[in-house]
């Protein structure tokens, strides 16, 4: 089995962010609604008085504002499906899994159109919660262990968050430059130091 994140790796953004500001311009009442109170959430973050796990959770509340907001998604994959890197279409296989920190109402849609299984953030729009721990940094890991996933042959990601994975497969790649290079994973004394701050930053709070 080979896995992938998708956010920097086989798509050269981040699909949530770029979702939201898709979601700004078609529905300009965020701007007024929305976007003011995530400004200052992001200052309470900046000056340490509220952790970024409730910072993301705050953030993913602009999927409740936005009117048939699955359609929206739709919408949005129905444009954006093209930019999917042709590197990884090319040697995309049946028991691919796309493993991310994205909500898996966003990232759901596209896995499908592309015919991969995924394993993603479970939010829960109407309630605004997290039902799940947050598939970032050392919690992607510790999913598929608990859930005894089969031996990883190749993995790819754009962020060294991932390195308790990259660790785990029989080899890793680093995804850079917006999903168009590709590199052995580092395995040298100042990325993995680099690496373990980052790895650390994993939240298990879904609350």
């Amino acid at each position: 089995m080979n896995v992938y994140d998708f956010d920097g790796t086989i798509y050269p953004t981040n699909a949530t962010v770029q979702f939201f500001l898709w979601c700004m311009l078609r529905h300009p009442k965020l701007i007024f609604t929305f976007a003011p109170k995530m400004a200052w959430y992001m200052l309470l973050c900046a000056i340490g008085k509220m952790p970024q796990c409730l910072l993301y959770r705050r953030f993913l509340g602009f999927l409740k504002k936005v009117e048939n907001v699955d359609a929206e998604i739709e919408r949005y994959w129905n444009k954006n499906e093209k930019k999917i890197a042709s590197w990884y279409l090319n040697q995309k296989k049946d028991d691919d899994l796309i493993i991310t920190a994205s909500p898996s109402c966003i990232i759901g849609s596209i896995a499908k159109r592309i015919g991969v299984d995924y394993v993603a953030t479970e939010y829960v729009i109407r309630y605004g919660v997290f039902i799940d721990n947050f598939m970032y940094a050392k919690e992607k890991a510790r999913y598929m262990i608990d859930h005894k996933m089969p031996v990883i042959k190749k993995f790819y990601s754009d962020s060294l968050s991932d390195t308790p994975i990259a660790l785990w497969a029989d080899k890793a790649y680093l995804v850079s430059r917006r999903a168009t290079k590709i590199e052995e994973w580092p395995m040298d004394s100042k990325t993995l130091k680099k690496a373990k701050k980052r790895t650390e930053a994993g939240w298990n709070i879904h609350i």
